[in-house]
């Protein structure tokens, strides 16, 4: 019979809380919609609405248990404050397990890297590797996703993700890894930030929270590396380098970018391994890298990691590809409506330049604004002019208020249209998108390009 995640007691003793009565839980959830039978629901109070009046949603879809900071009528553990109860929580699964813990943060690749190492380390120790889902990365996720570990995890894989200087410092004391990855650093959040040293140093707080003997792997081509280093120096028994420069402790000695995947060797720590990327772009280039970086670093099976790699599906929101019916044929999708920053929107936009359309067909993008760039947002919007036309995009989409400057810009060079919104947008390309074409959507999240897609996907082609 399979243990418990978390019995009602040892809920109690990890947040000092009181057991109303016994219960056993499967999972852990804050989100009611998420309940799908046996987990305990944590009431937690935000800034605009409370948890608590969603008991009854839980309760309804299946919630064996509930941690609350008001009695309740159904089996739950009662404890003042139900933040603090889920750190807690968070805290105490991270003690209970002797898995080797990798924390993972960076302007962007976070979420990506995540995904393939739970891909890799999974194949190596399978049923055994737990990983944060989705974009869980912030000061609720980051504890929600490590009490849903289970005490006899092999291997753990947390995104750790901020907008603000010391909120890494924070979590990576909650995760306390033993295995530091920085994927790369880049403008984004700059509403927040001086500059971008300043990015990169918030970025090495991750360090401070490595377990003795712990190892910070770094970007080797960032020309941050050294400042990110200095920062890993204190903390770090073992600092790790990845990229494509000589030099990298793991370095691409070849490699082909394709339009729908990219092939490599690469040096890994003294071992040579030819693999494939499932996923297209240069970005991913150094993303696997820092995978395989990684994977060798927490004892896992290189040969395993590159099968992984290989496997990766694109995922949505940040690169997976929907193919739509249009005409007598079909049109492509490139999805990365997740978010957007200048270096993720350069990436994107290389990678649908990447890709030949079949006969008439074209290539198209929606962008969205990138948001929380502050004064230099004109600038950021104006700099990716060159990225676009590097894509021979022929005709581009634009949307947002912060994106207007690029929009002057590009009707100089190419087909421009402008709109203030997702559902303008919307419109344009249901009137535009034809068949053998290949569509961009890429935005930050908040422009809501995701729904764009959503609707889009109502015409997959069979």
């Amino acid at each position: 019979m399979t243990a418990p995640l978390w019995t009602a007691d040892a809920i109690a003793t990890a947040t000092g809380g009181t057991v109303s009565a016994p219960f056993n839980a499967g999972g852990v959830c804050f989100d009611s919609r998420e309940v799908i039978g046996g987990e305990l629901f944590v009431a937690l109070k935000g800034e605009t609405t409370d948890g608590h009046r969603f008991i009854p949603t839980a309760l309804e879809r299946g919630a064996s248990g509930l941690l609350v900071s008001t009695p309740a009528g159904a089996p739950h553990v009662l404890v003042a404050d139900t933040t603090a109860a889920l750190d807690a929580l968070g805290r105490a699964a991270r003690a209970r397990t002797a898995a080797t813990i990798i924390g993972v943060t960076g302007s962007v690749g976070k979420t990506g890297v995540k995904e393939a190492l739970r891909a890799a380390l999974d194949r190596f120790a399978p049923g055994h590797t737990h990983a944060s889902v989705k974009s869980y990365n912030n000061h609720t996720g980051v504890p929600l996703s490590l009490s849903r570990m289970p005490a006899d995890s092999r291997f753990g894989v947390f995104e750790m993700g901020m907008n603000h200087a010391g909120e890494l410092a924070a979590l990576t004391q909650l995760v306390r890894p033993n295995i530091a990855i920085i994927t790369w650093i880049a403008s984004a959040h700059r509403e927040f930030f001086a500059s971008e040293e300043a990015i990169a140093d918030a970025k090495g707080e991750v360090f401070g929270g490595l377990e003795p003997g712990g190892i910070a792997i770094i970007p080797f081509d960032s020309i941050h590396r050294d400042r990110l280093i200095a920062h890993a120096k204190p903390h770090a028994a073992r600092i790790i380098t990845f990229g494509l420069g000589e030099g990298a402790d793991v370095r691409a000695l070849d490699y082909a970018i394709l339009p729908d995947c990219t092939t490599a060797t690469a040096d890994v720590l003294g071992t040579r391994l030819t693999f494939k990327v499932g996923m297209a772009g240069r970005h991913w280039l150094g993303n696997a890298l820092a995978v395989l970086a990684a994977v060798q670093a927490a004892g896992g099976d290189l040969a395993l990691a590159g099968l992984a790699l290989a496997e990766l599906s694109d995922l949505p929101g940040r690169g997976k590809r929907l193919r739509i019916a249009r005409g007598d044929g079909s049109a492509v999708i490139i999805d990365e409506s997740y978010n957007a920053n200048p270096a993720s929107m350069a990436a994107a936009l290389a990678v649908l330049g990447e890709i030949r359309p079949l006969r008439r067909g074209r290539r198209l993008a929606v962008l969205g604004a990138m948001r929380e760039l502050g004064s230099g947002s004109d600038d950021y919007h104006l700099g990716l002019a060159s990225a676009v036309a590097a894509a021979g995009v022929d005709r581009a989409i634009l949307v947002g208020d912060e994106i207007k400057p690029l929009a002057a810009t590009l009707r100089q060079k190419l087909s421009t249209l402008y709109v203030p919104d997702a559902a303008a947008a919307l419109a344009a390309v249901n009137g535009e998108l034809a068949e053998d074409d290949v569509l961009l959507v890429k935005g930050s999240n908040s422009v809501g390009l995701g729904r764009l897609v959503a609707e889009l996907q109502g015409d997959v082609a069979s």
